[in-house]
C-alpha cells in the first residue's frame, strides 16, 4: 500500500477532534532534516596564520595591509571525523573532527589598490553528542560556522596574515527523514509592494493655492 492510499483512508485531525473550524484538516508528509543533537562552541584565537589564495585582482603589489576578514558562508567542512559510542552512556558518543571555515580577506596593496583573497581557518572539535541508534538511513555530522577577524598583521617573509579571530562552530547530528504533520494548507502569498522613496512627500500634500486670510486682517 502506498502512502497516498493510506493517507486517503485517514481522517483529518479537525474531524477527529470535532473542531474542523480550526483549519487543521489535512495531513502532509514533508521531507526534512531532523536534528538529533547539536552543540555550539565559541572561541577566540590569537596569532592565527592565514595563507592567502585566489587574489582579486590578481598579482597585488606587496606588501599588503590587512583590512578585515570574515567567513564567506555559514557552511563548515568536516574532515577527520571520528564517532566513538560510549559504553557507559547509551546513545552518547565522543565526536572528534576538524572543521574548516572559508574566509574572505580584504586588504590594500602597496599601490593602495583594494583587493580580496581567500583563506581557511581550521579548528578542532572534541565533544559529546547524542547519536541515534543504527538504522537503514544513516545519520551525518554537519557543521555551521562563522569567523570574524578584526585585527591582522602582514608577514612579508611568508606573504601571510597573522590575525585574531572570533569563531563560532555549531555541530549537528542530522538525518533526512519524512515526517507526517497536521497542515493548515498552502501559504497565501500576498502581492509584492513596490518600493517608493516618496521624495515628493510633503510637497504634494500642500494646498494647490495659498489659503486666503480675508481682507483687512493684517490691519486689525
Amino acid at each position: 500500500m502506498s502512502f497516498y492510499s493510506n493517507f486517503q483512508s485517514a481522517q483529518c485531525p479537525g474531524a477527529i477532534t470535532g473542531n474542523a473550524l480550526n483549519g487543521l484538516c489535512e495531513k502532509v508528509c514533508i521531507q526534512a532534516q531532523k536534528i538529533f543533537d547539536a552543540c555550539i562552541k565559541q572561541i577566540q584565537t590569537e596569532n592565527y596564520t592565514l595563507t592567502l589564495t585566489d587574489f582579486t585582482p590578481a598579482d597585488p603589489t606587496y606588501p599588503l595591509t590587512f583590512v578585515s576578514a570574515r567567513s564567506a558562508s555559514s557552511a563548515g567542512e568536516i574532515t577527520s571525523l571520528s564517532v566513538d559510542r560510549l559504553a557507559d552512556k547509551p546513545g552518547c558518543a565522543r565526536v572528534q573532527a576538524a572543521v574548516s571555515i572559508p574566509v574572505e580577506v580584504a586588504y590594500t596593496d602597496a599601490d593602495g589598490t583594494e583587493g580580496v583573497a581567500q583563506a581557511v581557518i581550521s579548528v578542532s572539535e572534541d565533544v559529546l553528542l547524542s547519536v541515534p541508534a543504527p538504522s537503514i538511513m544513516p545519520y551525518r555530522v554537519t557543521a555551521e560556522a562563522s569567523a570574524v577577524c578584526a585585527e591582522g598583521a602582514y608577514n612579508a617573509e611568508a606573504q601571510t596574515f597573522t590575525v585574531s579571530a572570533c569563531i563560532t562552530v555549531i555541530l549537528k547530528v542530522a538525518v533526512d527523514v519524512q515526517i507526517l504533520l497536521p497542515s493548515y494548507g498552502y501559504c497565501a502569498i500576498p502581492p509584492a509592494q513596490d518600493y517608493s522613496q516618496e521624495v515628493c512627500a510633503g510637497f504634494f500634500e500642500l494646498p494647490l493655492y495659498p489659503q486666503s486670510k480675508g481682507c483687512g486682517k493684517c490691519r486689525q
